[in-house]
């Protein structure tokens, strides 16, 4: 073998893990999906319906208030996280020793986002005889159930969502560090005070990242389950019905599999248009260098 074949070869071998794994975790359960959604499935057998599933997703109430949620949670969630990372980061920004230890502190939530252990501790603050109702108490106010209140189930899932804002922080750290010492000087020497240097440079310089995150956060949160699964079950009155949620419930609970695949494509396009619509805004709002 030629220099040239060698290095092509050791490539592959390579890159092969992450070859077989695109291949069988992504794209063979993207086309399954897709003929799935054509079809009545119980995981065991598979009959071609055509376009029925779809047909019916559009009378489906539960589906129709799964996406209401869905959507709500996530134009509410991720404006809210975003601008608390985007703070957290600027005051952290410094580099100090104590600026170290509590970045490391502010990212741990983010460490145990979806584990059990999180659900858990929310329904020690939350519940009926919860810390919060604890605290309460000693005003004289008396607690409720508020996980079990539709009114507040949704709002505390999306408090607990801002409150896991440590990967979206370390990306602005690393904005933050990237931008040009020489246009924060030169804002300086024209008399800008730090308020206008910060929105008037640094918040520009950063756009790029905080698109970033606004793209990898809204396509997360369009698929949230965890929250849903865990600490509500979907509950009280579908008020925390995730359209991720719904779809398992179907395909897992009730194994209607292609039903679940046609939902799982209507989120797909869902999101891809909601992606596509960051992108064409951005030319407005997002600055790069060159």
């Amino acid at each position: 073998m030629t220099m040239a074949a060698k290095q092509g070869f050791t490539a592959y071998v390579m890159l092969a893990p992450w070859i077989i794994g695109i291949l069988g975790f992504t794209l063979y359960p993207f086309i399954n999906a897709m003929i799935l959604s054509f079809g009545k499935s119980d995981v065991f057998s598979y009959k071609f319906i055509g376009i029925t599933n779809f047909i019916e997703l559009m009378g489906d109430k539960r589906f129709l208030k799964s996406l209401e949620v869905t959507v709500k949670y996530t134009f509410l969630s991720v404006p809210l996280k975003l601008v608390v990372a985007l703070i957290i980061a600027t005051i952290l920004s410094k580099s100090t020793k104590i600026m170290h230890l509590l970045r490391t502190v502010f990212y741990i939530p983010s460490l145990i986002g979806g584990s059990v252990a999180v659900a858990v501790m929310w329904r020690m603050l939350f519940g009926y005889e919860g810390l919060w109702n604890s605290f309460l108490a000693l005003f004289g106010i008396r607690g409720r159930e508020w996980l079990g209140t539709p009114e507040y189930a949704l709002a505390l899932l999306i408090l607990l969502v801002a409150w896991q804002f440590g990967s979206s922080m370390i990306i602005f750290l690393a904005g933050l560090k990237n931008v040009p010492r020489e246009l924060l000087e030169a804002a300086q020497i024209d008399g800008a005070n730090s308020f206008q240097t910060y929105f008037s440079v640094t918040l520009p310089m950063l756009t790029p990242i905080i698109q970033f995150n606004l793209i990898l956060q809204l396509i997360g949160s369009f698929q949230t389950f965890t929250q849903g699964y865990l600490i509500t079950k979907g509950g009280p009155m579908d008020e925390t019905l995730f359209t991720v949620l719904y779809i398992y419930q179907q395909g897992f609970g009730a194994y209607r599999m292609g039903y679940a695949a046609a939902m799982s494509w209507v989120l797909f396009m869902i999101i891809l248009l909601v992606t596509r619509l960051v992108f064409i805004s951005s030319k407005f709002w997002v600055y790069y260098n060159d």
